[in-house]
């Protein structure tokens, strides 16, 4: 058997514990690869070239968070390895062949993860730009193609970061004693110990950070969150290096608590795995905040801007019409023609400017509308309540309603001078019902006639209830019409036409690529924070083997065993999950404060699902974990 081939059955001897750590590599270099077929795909760049950028610094990110990971777990595997690597150097094995076996074992690994990742991304190439059309929301297909570019960014990038990574670890082995390494993790440890007051400190920094992060409003929130996740980060790190032991300690203290049924067996050394692996959950506990917040708050602006705009209008296609449009006459048929097809309302409204005196005397031209009209679109909108009914001398004002507005704090009831008219003013509405972004009068139909105008405008509104069918009609008419697009004017600024489907699908399409790219990023992440914390716990499974194969000489039932275990790998694998869970919930409750929208619904299903996410993982983790504990004893 010669050197290499030795290097590659150890590997395999080894594959328990390898086989997280390669599918976790794996999956890294999936998504990089995912992201370099869409940012080289020569349809994405001509559909929407901003998304190829986004997606190239979304490579960059995984890529330099693939590299962290690799390190800090290949870190772990030598750790966990150091008794089989004392015999080898007692059988005979020098330093440097030593460091030359790990190195051929990384880059046989990180070459197999690297391959099978491109692999992987190969086979389903076709599908991932499949459910990225849908997700994008593009108007045309991703037809699928042959990523050489791809291929080859990837398998160089990752193959270089692998062969740096061998590198970095080989250099761990340096200045190991022999018998360090004999003694592995067997060596005797210091009972742990927390600090009181960075105990205390811990839970005054998270309180103090999540009191600030909960009370700010509005502009507040950005001026507090640099404080704020300084405060929380510090926090969290003695949460799990300090208060946690501390607590444990203080349990074991309680002989109502320590010495009830099985407790003795699970408190007797939770507090030196609490405080071995402080460092790894806070890693997983940030990271996985940072995947909560990013991605909760992607679909949580996706939901406030979308359901902002079909708030806003109540239409699903609107054309106003400025005094002096000679092409009036010919849009409204266009879109009437176009609309033919479909079942559709119309309504229409005649808007005058005339100038409107308070009680004060003070002048302002306002925008005036007739009842019969106004009333008209309402119904046709579904906004009954929102009719009015007037008398000859009273007025109504429509305060224009978006989203984010609030009624004024403005006299319901007051006198004023509609051009030469006397009237008053009978109450404030708020009221989105005419698209024209403008506070109105509504007034008696015998009052309007006799109003003069400094110039007239006129509404119309079509209504459609399935109004996201009208998408390719909408950017049809805009085209015909010549009408710019960012704005919804022609270049004369006559006329105005919008169409809700248009610009749904457009901010759908918008925050589908941020979206694209932050759910993937996140799932690494997600991925990395669960991987973390299985490397850790197998890290330690032939200490666990021999410590319950003792007692269960003593009498410990198999049932008594699986409570034991399952409480144990319950509270070290949700502890740094529960914490990052509460972290991404303020978080996200402070950007609900920020925009004074109810986030609630995303935030929960981002939570939830990755909540349920990690509990899948924790069943079948525990499932094997009590399964080779068992077959030891």
């Amino acid at each position: 058997m010669t050197f290499r081939q030795f290097a590659f059955n150890n590997v395999f001897r080894n594959k328990r514990i390898y086989a997280a750590y390669f599918l976790s590599s794996l999956f890294s270099v999936l998504v990089f690869f995912v992201y370099a077929i869409f940012a080289f795909h020569p349809g994405l760049s001509k559909i929407n070239p901003s998304v190829a950028v986004g997606l190239h610094l979304a490579e960059g990110i995984i890529y330099v968070f693939s590299f962290i990971f690799v390190l800090v777990s290949m870190s772990a595997f030598l750790k966990s390895r150091k008794k089989e690597f004392g015999l080898m150097v007692m059988l005979g094995m020098t330093n440097q062949q030593l460091r030359r076996m790990v190195f051929l074992e990384n880059v046989l690994i990180g070459f197999s993860a690297t391959v099978s990742g491109i692999a992987v991304g190969l086979v389903f190439a076709k599908l991932i730009l499949m459910a990225a059309q849908s997700i994008l929301s593009l108007d045309q297909a991703l037809p699928f193609y042959l990523p050489w570019q791809a291929v080859l960014l990837t398998f160089s990038a990752f193959l270089i970061l692998f062969i740096v990574i061998s590198f970095f670890t080989v250099s761990i082995l340096k200045g190991n004693k022999l018998i360090d390494l004999i003694k592995g993790s067997s060596a005797p440890k210091k009972e742990p110990k927390a600090s009181i007051v960075l105990s205390i400190l811990a839970a005054l920094l998270l309180v103090v950070g999540y009191a600030i992060a909960l009370v700010v409003r509005e502009e507040q929130v950005v001026i507090a969150m640099i404080p704020v996740t300084i405060l929380v980060i510090i926090g969290t790190y003695f949460l799990f290096t300090q208060l946690s032991v501390f607590t444990i300690n203080r349990l074991k203290e309680r002989k109502s608590i320590f010495w009830k049924k099985t407790n003795l067996v699970l408190f007797s050394d939770l507090a030196y795995r609490m405080k071995d692996n402080a460092r790894a959950f806070f890693f997983v506990a940030i990271v996985s905040t940072v995947a909560f917040s990013a991605i909760g708050s992607l679909v949580g602006f996706r939901s406030m801007l979308t359901s902002a705009l079909v708030n806003d209008k109540p239409f699903a296609l609107e054309y106003i019409s400025n005094q002096g449009n000679k092409q009036e006459s010919e849009h409204i048929q266009a879109i009437e023609k176009e609309l033919t097809p479909i079942n559709y309302k119309k309504g229409s409204i005649e808007i005058k400017h005339a100038p409107v005196k308070n009680e004060d005397g003070d002048s302002t031209e306002w925008a005036i509308v007739p009842q019969s009209e106004y009333n008209q679109l309402a119904r046709i909108a579904g906004e009954t309540d929102k009719q009015v009914n007037l008398k000859s001398n009273e007025a109504v004002l429509l305060y224009f309603q978006n989203s984010f507005s609030n009624l004024p704090d403005l006299p319901k009831k007051v006198s004023r001078q509609i051009g030469e008219q006397n009237v008053q003013q009978i109450d404030i509405q708020l009221t989105n019902v005419i698209g024209t972004f403008e506070d109105k009068f509504v007034v008696s139909d015998e009052l309007f006639k006799k109003l003069e105008s400094t110039k007239t405008d006129t509404y119309y509104a079509f209504q459609v209830e399935n109004w996201k069918s009208t998408v390719d009609s909408g950017k049809k008419l805009m085209k015909d019409m010549g009408v710019v697009e960012t704005s919804g004017h022609d270049m004369n600024n006559m006329f105005q036409f919008s169409s809700l489907a248009y610009d749904w699908n457009i901010i759908n399409q918008g925050y589908g690529a941020v979206l694209f790219i932050g759910l993937f990023i996140g799932a690494v992440f997600f991925v990395a924070a669960g991987s973390f914390l299985y490397f850790r716990l197998y890290a330690d499974l032939e200490d666990e083997k021999q410590k319950f194969s003792m007692i269960g000489k003593l009498g410990l039932t198999d049932k008594e065993l699986s409570k034991i275990l399952t409480v144990q790998l319950a509270l070290l694998f949700f502890v740094p999950i529960l914490v990052a869970v509460i972290h991404g919930a303020v978080a996200l409750t402070a950007l609900q404060h920020m925009f004074d929208f109810n986030l609630f619904k995303s935030s929960a299903s981002v939570l939830g699902t990755f909540t349920a996410v990690q509990l899948v993982y924790f069943l079948f983790i525990r499932f094997n974990y009590i399964r080779k504990i068992k077959e030891s004893i």
